[in-house]
């Protein structure tokens, strides 16, 4: 087991980690940017080392800052969250070079998936669906004009490098197309440092399901269920739930053999989660892979009772998958909703700024990972989340009331949260019934726009 692990990351998901490596007796260092220097989870490492000023470009996204803070602490692996560097290949082929173990799978497998043309070919040859689409990149506006006619309106542009909802663009039409290309390869090129984008047929309003997987180094490959991401405004999650009210047990062991299958292809190692567009007939289309722990990995957790970081790190330091992982069976439904600062009554404004009073619900069956506390200023430069609130029953009924329980209890003073709004989404009858595809939030917005907005569709 390692001695000593670096957490390359911020917020929530950095404190998720630290806390992993207290129960498994490793010591922790935590980097942060001059904006960071109160955040939680710089109190509570072990150590912590500032690797520059507030822009993500000067501090977490600094490899060679990042490296030098492990040497300086002496760590022996480091572990990347999720965003920032944790799918870049680059920066686990420098961890390796510097004999530290990054905690995620190899720098081939995050090619292979990281570029969303080579996951598509790649799942492609693994026998796992995909819509149609270009077959490499597309270069021109002609290019991307012929292959829209060829597999017909409507169609997605998409950058190979995306993630986040960024980089991608609809379009039903020629003109369309041609706004959307051009915008959606300067988001890209903004974001990500990498202009290329592909195109695929448009599935309008279908289901966002996802598949976690975990993976060892002594070929145990196994899948802990599905996580139903539907619930989206502009492509960006708000609420996830664990099991998927879509699903039917023939549907899920076909999308779970399609997952397992397609890890295999790439010789992955830890977590990984495998994405996929489900229409109302049931039939599934492979989307993307992401390669590290997801945002939303706590529903899976709390509805199998596994505990998917500590996985990560032991499987890291090259121990086989647990028993209890291999053979885990779902025992709860969870759901959870992102709170972010953002004022949902003004076109989710970003809201950062003090909290003059923060009180986190809690209770039976009730979870929160967060890093905020009153007295907390959340800062403007980063993502607006700063919860996650996860609530789990015996059954989706009883996950759906002690959620609106806890959203009731939950106090945040001095800035404006998405609660309201979630709120909202938790009483609409037409999500009790589980009845929501990805334009569910889009839909309720325009159905209640005196209240949130029209502006915010």
């Amino acid at each position: 087991m390692f001695n000593k692990v670096l957490i390359a990351n911020r917020g929530e998901i950095a404190l998720r980690v630290i806390r992993a490596c207290k129960e498994l007796d490793i010591k922790t260092l935590a980097v942060y940017s001059e904006a960071d220097v109160d955040s939680l989870h710089v109190q509570l490492a072990d150590q912590a080392v500032c690797i520059g000023p507030a822009a993500s470009a000067q501090s977490y996204l600094k490899i060679d800052r990042i490296i030098s803070a492990a040497e300086i602490g002496n760590v022996d692996a480091i572990h990347p969250g999720y965003g920032f560097l944790a799918e870049n290949a680059h920066f686990a082929e420098v961890c390796a070079s510097c004999n530290i173990k990054f905690i995620g799978p190899s720098p081939s497998a995050i090619r292979s998936m990281g570029d969303k043309n080579i996951a598509r070919a790649t799942a492609r040859e693994a026998g796992v669906p995909v819509t149609p689409g270009s077959d490499g990149l597309v270069e021109t506006e002609q290019d991307a004009l012929r292959i829209a006619r060829e597999i017909g309106y409507p169609v997605m542009i998409k950058a190979v490098a995306g993630g986040g909802g960024r980089g991608m663009r609809p379009a039903h039409n020629d003109g369309s197309l041609v706004q959307g290309f051009h915008s959606a390869r300067m988001e890209a090129e903004k974001a990500f440092g990498n202009a290329g984008v592909y195109m695929e047929k448009l599935i309008e309003n279908p289901h966002h399901i996802e598949f976690q997987v975990m993976a060892d180094s002594h070929g145990n490959v196994v899948h802990l269920g599905e996580r139903d991401c539907s619930m989206q405004r502009r492509n960006q999650k708000i609420i996830e739930e664990c099991p998927s009210p879509l699903m039917t047990e023939d549907l899920r062991q076909r999308m779970g053999d399609a997952s397992v299958k397609l890890a295999r292809a790439v010789n992955y190692e830890g977590a990984g989660t495998i994405e996929f567009l489900v229409d109302n007939s049931g039939n599934f289309y492979f989307m993307e892979m992401n390669t590290r722990i997801q945002v939303e990995h706590c529903i899976t957790e709390e509805a199998y009772g596994i505990d998917l970081v500590k996985e990560q790190i032991k499987v890291a330091a090259g121990l086989e998958l647990s028993h209890y992982v291999k053979e885990a069976k779902r025992k709860y439904h969870a759901i959870e909703c992102r709170v972010n600062a953002e004022d949902p009554f003004n076109n989710f404004a970003p809201c950062p700024g003090k909290l003059d009073l923060y009180y986190a619900p809690g209770g039976r069956g009730v979870r929160i990972d967060s890093h905020a506390y009153t007295g907390y200023t959340v800062p403007p430069h980063y993502d607006s989340m700063i919860a996650k609130v996860i609530a789990m029953g015996t059954s989706r009924e009883n996950a759906i009331a002690r959620m609106r329980r806890a959203l009731s209890e939950y106090i945040i003073r001095g800035i404006k949260t998405t609660i309201p709004f979630q709120q909202a989404i938790m009483h609409d009858p037409n999500f009790v019934r589980g009845e929501y595809d990805t334009g569910f939030v889009a839909k309720l917005i325009d159905a209640r726009g005196a209240e949130f907005g029209r502006k915010g569709v």
